[in-house]
């Protein structure tokens, strides 16, 4: 068998987590792959994978071997590009992770914008909120909001995604509307529990002092789009991400207060599974996102097609 033909399957299988989907990819049939892993198993004299009818998982020699096997296909598939001229444009397909509504509004048009630009490339989208293993999803590049863990992924900032504090005219009408931090324990708090010590709101006041305001609100979700909805529908103030009110802002369901008291903002990043020989197509993308994250990005935001908001009880 091609010892090349070897390691580019060996490689799809680890980052596919799955024969099958590896010979979907590949174009070749699953007793083909199997035959390819077996091959090289038994030219080593190791096990190279451990699997069942379930899963997958790599050895540790696997895990070591398939780093270099790595190296080895990105650099014949770069040297191929060169050769046939194809770094003209970029093509294949291209896996890209986010979070569910950060990747819905911002992420998805933006990427339909990108694939309009490169017409021979395809996306598959991977929306999830938590952070996944991007080897075993077999995914190029993932979104991710809040500052990098250390880890041996590769990964580059793209710009900054601020917060805000909401209420609707009506509650702030009924309720009246905190001009300070200190008012803020005598309202109802929707508070958004996917933040790390969500029961403090923190924030530097006009004078510049820093401070953290605890909380005990009554509603409590790891949904973004449950708390825009509880908040027009007058249940109290929230603090969001720009990005996820503006469409309310704009309507006038719901209204920015205490504007003067700077919040915290959260760093937008993308990663990739490694720093080293980074896939054009996935070069491309960073230098994509850099420019449509720069200055002030969530301000030139176009208006949603679509501006309903489903019913509280739809979404709580």
């Amino acid at each position: 068998m091609d010892r090349l033909t070897e390691l580019q399957v060996f490689t799809r299988v680890v980052e596919l987590g799955n024969f099958s989907k590896a010979a979907r990819e590949l174009k070749l049939t699953q007793p083909t792959v199997t035959k390819h892993i077996n091959s090289i198993e038994r030219r080593l004299n190791v096990r190279l994978l451990n699997r069942n009818s379930r899963a997958i998982s790599l050895t540790e020699l696997g895990a070591r071997y398939y780093e270099k096997c790595k190296c080895v296909v990105r650099d014949y598939e770069d040297a191929q590009r060169v050769v046939s001229g194809r770094d003209a444009h970029i093509d294949g397909l291209l896996r890209v992770g986010t979070s569910l509504t950060f990747g819905r509004q911002i992420i998805s048009p933006l990427l339909v914008k990108f694939m309009q630009a490169h017409p021979h490339l395809r996306v598959d989208m991977n929306h999830d909120d938590r952070y996944v293993d991007l080897v075993a999803l077999g995914l190029d590049a993932a979104i991710r909001l809040g500052s990098l863990a250390d880890s041996s992924l590769g990964g580059r900032y793209l710009g900054l995604n601020p917060w805000v504090m909401v209420a609707s005219p009506d509650y702030l009408k009924q309720h009246g509307e905190p001009r300070t931090h200190v008012e803020l324990p005598d309202h109802e708090c929707l508070i958004y529990s996917s933040v790390q010590e969500d029961d403090y709101w923190r924030m530097r006041t006009p004078a510049g002092e820093r401070v953290s305001v605890y909380l005990n609100g009554r509603l409590r979700s790891n949904n973004l789009s449950s708390l825009i909805t509880a908040a027009r529908n007058n249940m109290g103030i929230t603090i969001v991400p720009y990005y996820a009110a503006s469409e309310s802002i704009r309507t006038g369901h719901l209204r920015q207060i205490m504007g003067d008291h700077m919040l915290p903002d959260q760093e937008i990043h993308v990663v990739y599974p490694s720093p080293k020989l980074v896939p054009a197509k996935v070069t491309e993308l960073i230098q994509f996102l850099k420019e449509a994250f720069r200055d002030e990005w969530w301000l030139t935001l176009p208006a949603f097609e679509n501006d309903t908001q489903p019913d509280i009880e739809e979404v709580i």
